[in-house]
């Protein structure tokens, strides 16, 4: 009934009925990170490599108040000895080099694998665990308005490619696994626009947990001339306790990142987001 994100393969755990737990996602590539660079040079690569070490020990501790941290800033002015190996691949793939100039600029993926025993140590230095790659699975509720267009964002809707490519973006980088229900799953859950602000989160983890996920992360999301921006609240019941956190005048890409932020920090234990 949905299809679920692929942050990589995703293997269901069986749980006891009745025992309270959740099942669970198997996230790989953990150590894994990706940085948007120019060129190809040893000049740019540090930077590069430090930008992809801070999102490797965020997503693999679930924690994001790492981002700063200054003793991370500080790892990071060191990443390539964490490096187990990287690659790049041409964002303009197929649109031709003009001239030198234009290969010293054109935009690259840059790929880093980090040594897992080196994050690991890091993160002990840090005060962190690794958090485990078995993962709950969220499926995302979220009611969108934007002007007189108002719907609840969904797998195969007409509505909010761009923004579903965008979560999609935001999971893989925190290594959260979601998924978005389809239209039908939306319509067999009695979920709308209308009534999904208040809808009672138990309500939803059933309905999650019936259309193949193990929680729901709830949200709403208007945009708002007055804060230049999109006004985005998130709701998710986690060990027996109700989280809400908001962010405002953001666009849709940060307001996503930061969902995956807050779901990550509560769901690995490191408290309720700000």
């Amino acid at each position: 009934m949905i299809r679920i994100f692929l942050l990589a393969a995703l293997l269901a755990a069986l749980v006891t009925p009745g025992s309270g737990k959740v099942s669970a996602a198997t996230v790989e590539n953990l150590y894994q990170a990706q940085a948007i660079v120019t060129g190809q040079t040893e000049k740019n690569r540090p930077a590069g490599f430090a930008q992809c070490l801070t999102d490797v020990l965020v997503k693999v501790s679930g924690d994001p108040r790492l981002l700063g941290d200054p003793r991370v800033a500080a790892m990071a002015g060191q990443a390539a000895t964490f490096v187990s190996g990287f690659r790049y691949r041409d964002r303009m793939e197929g649109i031709p080099v003009h001239d030198e100039q234009g290969t010293r600029d054109r935009p690259y993926d840059l790929t880093c694998d980090f040594h897992p025993d080196k994050i690991d140590a890091a993160l002990r230095e840090l005060g962190r665990a690794p958090w485990s790659a078995s993962r709950p699975r969220l499926v995302v509720f979220l009611a969108v308005r934007n002007g007189p267009s108002a719907y609840v964002l969904s797998d195969d809707g007409r509505r909010g490619p761009g923004q579903r490519d965008s979560f999609l973006a935001a999971s893989k980088k925190m290594g959260v696994p979601v998924a978005l229900p389809t239209e039908a799953a939306l319509a067999a859950a009695g979920v709308t626009f209308e009534n999904l602000p208040a809808a009672d989160l138990s309500s939803l983890d059933t309905a999650a947990k019936t259309i193949g996920g193990d929680l729901a992360l709830a949200g709403s999301m208007e945009f708002s001339d007055a804060v230049h921006g999109w006004i985005a609240e998130w709701r998710l019941v986690a060990t027996g306790m109700a989280h809400r956190w908001q962010v405002r005048g953001v666009n849709f890409d940060e307001a996503f990142r930061v969902a995956m932020r807050g779901a990550a920090q509560i769901l690995s234990g490191h408290g309720a987001p700000n």
